[in-house]
Order: C-alpha cells, then sequence, then structure tokens
C-alpha cells in the first residue's frame, strides 16, 4: 500500500512546489493587494519552500529561489525582520558557482536592507548584486536581475 501511495506523494510535491511558488508571483504582482491577499502571499511562499523540500530532486538552487521569494513577499507586506531573515536563508543556500543566484541573494539582502531603512547595507549588497550581475552569461537572465537591481533605486518593492 505504501509503495502505491508513494509516486503519488512525488507527484503532488512536484506539482505544489510549482504551483504555489507561480500562485505567489501572480499575488506579488497583483496592483492593490487586499491583507487578505497578503495572507495568502505567505502561506503560498512556505507552502511552496516545503514542498520544494520534500521532493528528491531539491536542489540548493531551489531552495535559495523559494527563500529569494519568501524574502521578498515579506518586504512587500512590510515584515523586516522576516524579509532579512529569508533573505539570510537565501544567501546561505546559493550555490556559490551560481552567480545569477547570488546576485539575486544579493538583491534580497539589499531590499531587505533597504526596508529596514538600513542604506549603507544595503549599498553594500547592491554592490556585490551587480558584481554577480556583471558574470551572469546568459544575457536575458542578466537582464532581469538587472532591471531589479535598477528597480531598488526608485522603491523598497
Amino acid at each position: 500500500m505504501a509503495d502505491e501511495a508513494e509516486p503519488d506523494l512525488i507527484a503532488a510535491h512536484r506539482h505544489f512546489s510549482t504551483h504555489c511558488f507561480n500562485l505567489a508571483w501572480e499575488l506579488m504582482e497583483k496592483k492593490d493587494r487586499s491583507a487578505d491577499d497578503d495572507e495568502q502571499l505567505i502561506r503560498l511562499v512556505h507552502a511552496s519552500l516545503w514542498h520544494w523540500s520534500q521532493r528528491t530532486d531539491c536542489s540548493n538552487r531551489n531552495l535559495s529561489i523559494g527563500y529569494w521569494q519568501a524574502s521578498r513577499a515579506y518586504v512587500l507586506i512590510g515584515q523586516t525582520e522576516s524579509a532579512r531573515r529569508y533573505a539570510k536563508l537565501c544567501l546561505k543556500s546559493t550555490p556559490p558557482d551560481d552567480e545569477f543566484c547570488l546576485g539575486y541573494a544579493c538583491e534580497a539582502m539589499a531590499r531587505a536592507e533597504l526596508l529596514a531603512n538600513n542604506r549603507p547595507t544595503a549599498e553594500e549588497f547592491l554592490t556585490l548584486a551587480r558584481r554577480h550581475c556583471d558574470n551572469v552569461a546568459d544575457a536575458e537572465s542578466r537582464q532581469s536581475l538587472l532591471s531589479d537591481l535598477e528597480s531598488l533605486g526608485h522603491s523598497h518593492q
């Protein structure tokens, strides 16, 4: 019986890890999110992370991306300490040779520090993020990271 259920669990974790991530992304981009939307956003980022952690193919890169999304969600709802906590987890879990994810981990740290009104530390992380961005080989990925870094000059989100 357990053997029959196992493939279903594997498929469920595969489905919900990405499904919750994508739903969270939609809420992050939603204009005029309500308080209920914010609560749903937090539930979704944590559900996505948990389902990823249950997958046998989960890598540090997957966790890094999930932690980045959690940090960004907490920035969006103005929860500084949680934004910082997940940005640190993002940085800690990012593979050392992944320039794209390292750039985004530093971007998450900068965003959290800006939310905390700690501009000097945010600027240090922005500088690091730009260095990593310069080393991203894929032009589209590099542009995506650069756009997010440039947005930090205009807002905290």
